[in-house]
């Protein structure tokens, strides 16, 4: 994927894609798509979450810093349903990070075949909240999320979020 980020994938609307202007303008200095792998294993969590956290800072992708904390929960919760889901048919997992002029996508993929749904969990369970979480804080801050099959036969759920400058001083 070379299309810095200005591909047709999902993102929120209102972007730029403007059918009248064929040629996109120059990308900007943080614009594009980068791609990690991890093994599905607990470690793998906050790994993912900090190697998120500082990809976004070393291209100088400007957050605010609510999307920047919303986007490390929204990652930290889809690693965590790989890992915890889908590790038996699916050792490792993919963790992908495009950013655009006006969007960021962050997608989590792996190898097991079962697709997900936001489940409404009980108020004594401890756990089957995360995609529910995802949802929220994705429609929160404007964007949307999915879980889509890949070719291989597994899944990639995604969330693609409004790129919210960071406010200067």
């Amino acid at each position: 994927m070379d299309d810095h980020g200005r591909g047709s994938g999902p993102r929120p609307e209102g972007g730029r894609n403007d059918p009248l202007d064929p040629a996109p303008p120059d990308p900007l200095p943080y614009e594009g798509v980068w791609r990690f792998t991890a093994a599905a294993v607990d470690a793998s969590v906050p790994q993912a979450r900090h190697a998120v956290r500082d990809l976004l800072h070393r291209q100088g992708v400007p957050l605010s810093d609510d999307l920047l904390q919303g986007l490390l929960l929204i990652v930290s919760e889809l690693v965590t349903n790989a890992v915890k889901h889908a590790a038996l048919l699916s050792p490792t997992l993919a963790v992908e990070v495009a950013v655009g002029a006006e969007w960021l996508r962050v997608s989590v993929e792996d190898n097991h075949p079962y697709r997900p749904t936001a489940l409404v969990a009980d108020h004594d369970e401890t756990g089957g909240r995360g995609l529910l979480l995802v949802r929220e804080v994705t429609r929160e801050a404007g964007g949307v999320c999915d879980v889509e099959h890949t070719a291989s036969g597994g899944k990639v759920i995604w969330a693609a979020l409004p790129l919210t400058l960071a406010q200067v001083s």
